[in-house]
């Protein structure tokens, strides 16, 4: 969709799985190859992946991949530095970006397209997907709210945004509820992927 953007973020240090999760293997290819391949099988126009730790081990996954992508030097203050430094790359004539933690490869095409869908007819400004009441992702911001994200502050990061804006605020309700779920820990990638803690400990060992 003509001046929609992704943010896809790949800044963080994965401490809590205690390796780098972003390359773990998923299908045919990596967690952020196939958050990539999501994204780019969408309405999106063009994407950009936010970078901070494991800089160059991510550029290897993804530079044969059609994505742009920029460093975020500060990527240890948290989530929404990535989030300022994506919103920082977009070039002026973007219209909206949808945000997407690097850790959620689940979200497919047919989600994305309906927060974009939702946007395009809405007039809204934020859309966020819901499922059973709860927010989920990818979130969609308009380009009007881009300086404004520039002050938001670590504590409330970018849902903060939407508490300020109710009125401006549009949720799109799925019956997905992978759009809620992301992999944090080894539990969480053995579950998505259906392995055994073995095969786990192999995949782990080789990154």
């Amino acid at each position: 969709m003509l001046g929609i953007w992704a943010i896809i973020l790949a800044a963080g240090e994965s401490k809590r799985m205690g390796s780098p999760k972003m390359m773990l293997p998923y299908g045919k290819v990596t967690i952020i190859g196939k958050v990539i391949e999501n994204v780019l099988a969408s309405d999106v126009e063009k994407a950009v992946v936010v970078l901070g730790c494991y800089k160059d081990k991510i550029l290897e996954v993804i530079n044969n991949q059609p994505v742009m992508h920029c460093y975020n030097a500060d990527y240890k203050s948290g989530m929404l530095s990535s989030v300022k430094r994506g919103f920082a790359y977009l070039p002026g004539d973007f219209c909206a970006a949808l945000v997407f933690p690097g850790d959620q490869p689940m979200i497919e095409a047919e989600v994305i397209n309906l927060v974009t869908k939702a946007y395009k007819e809405s007039g809204r400004g934020i859309i966020v997907p819901v499922y059973k009441g709860k927010r989920g992702h990818p979130l969609l911001v308009d380009k009007k709210y881009r300086e404004e994200i520039m002050t938001l502050d670590e504590t409330e990061g970018l849902r903060g945004l939407a508490f300020k804006h109710p009125d401006d605020l549009l949720e799109i309700k799925t019956d997905n509820p992978l759009i809620l779920r992301d992999i944090d820990t080894i539990e969480d990638y053995i579950y998505e992927r259906n392995l055994t803690k073995e095969t786990w400990k192999k995949q782990s060992n080789s990154n």
